[in-house]
């Protein structure tokens, strides 16, 4: 069998429960409380840390199901782990309609409760032998990935440079890639649209960079990619997004520095070092650009972010840009720049945002 510490860890709890119902008390599970409000920023760690809020689920009548589905989700996570298998969240929802009473009916409550094992373990769920469905996100530029063949064990090198009109695509599992390069800093892409006009002008060429699409909130394979890449070659990482809050504190603040709901592990997947070069609310201005009026949902997440979020609370040049963001009431997307010219962006504003660091957002 082969041995890890998760299996370990699930042995104690599963001994605990023993022990408890022999003992004839209601055994429980106690498991980080996974939000904003039990989390905490400091700049010297870079990331948010989880504090120690808990929540405690006693089995009763009322619990007795997702007490059962716990224990069974962490059950095939033993499974897989001694196999040396692995199971897509959406794989393991469908394991479950063989749990019989403990099956789940919809795969955001599998989801949930996937989670929370990940955090009573206080480990990636991947180390747990569960994967994302997702992709991990679109590379191209001066960077050769070192990988094996899965059949072989046999080494193989991955130019970025070689896919064409494509790009290589970062598997769900980064931990066994090794790197070579000689660029000089990473740029992290909101849009897949923004992406492909960078790389179809060889923008990484010009620059001597590594372009990274990130689709939106990068997923965790994304983030950890970056986060190794980063490390390893000791290259700076630079974020250009669109002007709104989401692109502001749901794609740059989750790369940067975590999420609430994943506190438990932001340590292996934030990028701290990763700066913000825009779209700001002053390029708006700066580069006269295109908007759109913010909607109701955006004004709200402007309010919540700085009220709530422990990121915001500790830059001023956040709370600055939020506040310049309300006032104005438009947000602005990464395509804007087309209205100054289709490779404005790559020919003009990229370079002079890169040459002032002044422009840029903690």
């Amino acid at each position: 069998m082969k041995k890890s510490p998760v299996i370990a860890d699930i042995r104690d709890i599963a001994d605990g429960i023993y022990k408890k119902i022999l003992k004839k008390k209601q055994p429980e599970l106690e498991t980080p409380l996974r939000s904003l409000s039990n989390v905490s920023y400091d700049s010297k760690s870079g990331y948010f840390q989880i504090m120690k809020k808990m929540k405690n689920r006693t089995l009763t009548v009322n619990t007795i199901k997702t007490f059962a589905q716990t224990l069974r989700m962490m059950g095939l996570s033993k499974d897989l782990i001694e196999a040396d298998d692995t199971a897509t969240k959406r794989e393991a929802y469908y394991v479950s309609k063989n749990w019989g009473d403990a099956r789940f009916s919809e795969q955001p409550d599998s989801d949930a409760v996937m989670d929370d094992v990940e955090a009573m373990l206080m480990v990636n769920r991947e180390k747990m032998g569960f994967i994302p469905e997702e992709k991990g996100g679109d590379i191209a530029g001066k960077l050769i990935v070192v990988d094996k063949d899965s059949d072989t064990g046999e080494t193989l090198k991955i130019d970025c440079t070689k896919f064409g009109s494509g790009a290589y695509s970062i598997p769900s599992s980064v931990e066994q890639l090794k790197f070579e390069t000689s660029a000089k800093f990473i740029l992290a892409i909101e849009t897949a649209g923004m992406f492909q006009r960078l790389a179809k002008h060889n923008f990484w060429k010009k620059s001597n960079c590594i372009l990274i699409s990130m689709g939106g909130v990068p997923s965790r394979a994304c983030r950890r990619f970056i986060r190794r890449l980063s490390d390893e070659k000791k290259l700076p990482v630079y974020v250009f997004t669109d002007g709104d809050p989401y692109g502001f504190f749901s794609i740059y603040r989750t790369l940067k520095v975590g999420s609430g709901n994943a506190a438990h592990i932001n340590k292996y997947f934030c990028v701290p070092q990763a700066k913000f070069i825009g779209v700001t609310p002053q390029d708006i201005i700066e580069y006269k650009l295109p908007t759109h009026p913010l909607k109701d949902v955006d004004l709200k997440k402007i309010k919540d972010v700085l009220k709530n979020d422990p990121f915001c609370a500790h830059y001023k040049e956040w709370q600055k840009a939020l506040d310049q963001m309300f006032k104005m009431k438009v947000r602005v997307e990464q395509q804007a720049f087309a209205a100054q010219g289709l490779n404005f962006v790559i020919d003009t504003y990229l370079p002079e945002k890169l040459k002032n660091p002044k422009t840029w957002l903690p």
